[in-house]
Formats: structure tokens, C-alpha cells, sequence
């Protein structure tokens, strides 16, 4: 093998080398703006998820009081329907 079939050989090795980086550099490009775009949409389903754990706050306190206004009510008539059964019998 010649000098200049040698260097050939180590150009042709090199321009391969360069093109495997090239790829590999687009590759990574790519990846990182999948990686930026799915950041992006995590970071808005947690916004959206705290906003809704914010109202669900809100909100179970007042439905609680409705629940326990409701049991209050309901035992009153039982206890008032009760006693109104047995002094028909």
C-alpha cells in the first residue's frame, strides 16, 4: 500500500468519523427538543392538576357541611316520625 493510498484510507476513515458525529449531533438535537416539548407538557398538567387539587380544597369543606346539615336533618325527622308512629298504635 502507497503513502498516498494510506492517506486516502485515513481520509475516507475521517470523513466517516465526521459524518457519524454529524448524525449523532442531529440526533441529540432532536432529543433535546422532545425532551424541551414533553418538559413543556408535564409542566402544564401540574399547573392544571394544582389548580384542580385548589378547587377540590375548596369545595370538600362546603360539601362536608351539607353532608353533616343533611344527616342532622334526617335524623330530626326520624326521631319526630317516630314518636308521632307510636302515638297512633
Amino acid at each position: 500500500m502507497t503513502d498516498s493510498e494510506r492517506l486516502e484510507r485515513i481520509a475516507r476513515l475521517l470523513e466517516e468519523i465526521r459524518d457519524g458525529q454529524r448524525e449523532t449531533l442531529a440526533l441529540q438535537r432532536e432529543h433535546a427538543q422532545k425532551t424541551q416539548t414533553l418538559q413543556a407538557r408535564a409542566e402544564a398538567l401540574q399547573d392544571r392538576s394544582a389548580r384542580l387539587i385548589g378547587r377540590a380544597q375548596k369545595f370538600v369543606p362546603f360539601a362536608m357541611l351539607i353532608v353533616v346539615i343533611l344527616i342532622i336533618y334526617v335524623s330530626w325527622l326520624l326521631f319526630r316520625v317516630r314518636p308521632l308512629v307510636r302515638g297512633r298504635c
